[in-house]
């Protein structure tokens, strides 16, 4: 067995302080695909709003709340103390750098792949400095406020109904992707899964061997980047 516990990835956001349309400072607005997310808030406070199944809701985050949200909850980090920061624990390691997210972006640019890439990769772009990198993240940002803002008004006016438009687009976006994501979850957490279940059908005829392999490994220093929520660092814990 190789890779972070269950395939998982784990970094740290620290939320951007920068205000928004509606007045409150945070992150972009997005849904993961194919990922079940998770926080654990370990400094500061502010709130995360979701959009899923359930409608409309908004949780208050301090240190030591833990909670995780299904694939398809669009969620928006809000930064309410101005130093908010939380460690994220992502289901499928690989999956969300390999583009398993999606901004809530208005339905125009949702809907022009080519335009929907330029907006999100920007901030990633080669030859930029640090302060262009930043602008480009909070135009980024702004931009999936804007369409979460739509989205939100709708969904508290119509129902979830009004959340179908953009899962159904968020599908369309990733399809072409999921060749290339099968095999990080094969490799990552289907592999890792398996494993246990091999180890299990040993232990239960008192057969150790597997322990004999017992190792530590080392993530090494983190890299740092210009995230959808804030800046991030991250860690390669794949196998």
């Amino acid at each position: 067995m190789s890779g972070f516990p269950g395939g998982t990835a784990v970094s740290i956001v620290t939320v951007y302080d920068w205000p928004t349309a509606d007045g409150q400072a945070g992150g972009s607005p997005h849904l993961h695909t194919a990922s079940t997310e998770g926080y654990v808030v370990t400094r500061g406070t502010g709130a995360v709003e979701t959009l899923s199944a359930d409608g409309f809701e908004r949780r208050e985050l301090a240190r030591g709340t833990v909670l995780w949200f299904t694939p398809g909850t669009v969620h928006r980090l809000v930064n309410g103390s101005g130093d908010l920061e939380v460690t994220v624990v992502m289901q499928n390691a690989g999956l969300p750098e390999a583009g398993d997210a999606v901004l809530t972006y208005p339905a125009e640019t949702l809907a022009d792949p080519e335009a929907y890439a330029a907006v999100t990769g920007a901030p990633a772009a080669p030859g930029l400095n640090e302060d262009e990198r930043a602008s480009a993240a909070r135009r980024r940002r702004d931009l999936a406020v804007e369409g979460y803002l739509e989205l939100r008004d709708r969904v508290e006016a119509e129902g979830v109904k009004a959340m179908e438009p953009l899962w159904t687009a968020a599908a369309s976006l990733v399809s072409g992707r999921v060749a290339a994501w099968r095999p990080l979850w094969e490799h990552g957490p289907k592999s890792q899964v398996d494993a246990t279940g091999r180890h299990l059908d040993a232990l239960a005829e008192a057969d150790g061997a597997h322990l004999c392999d017992a190792h530590v490994s080392d993530a090494g220093g983190t890299a740092r980047r210009w995230g959808m929520c804030g800046r991030l660092e991250t860690w390669d814990l794949r196998p």
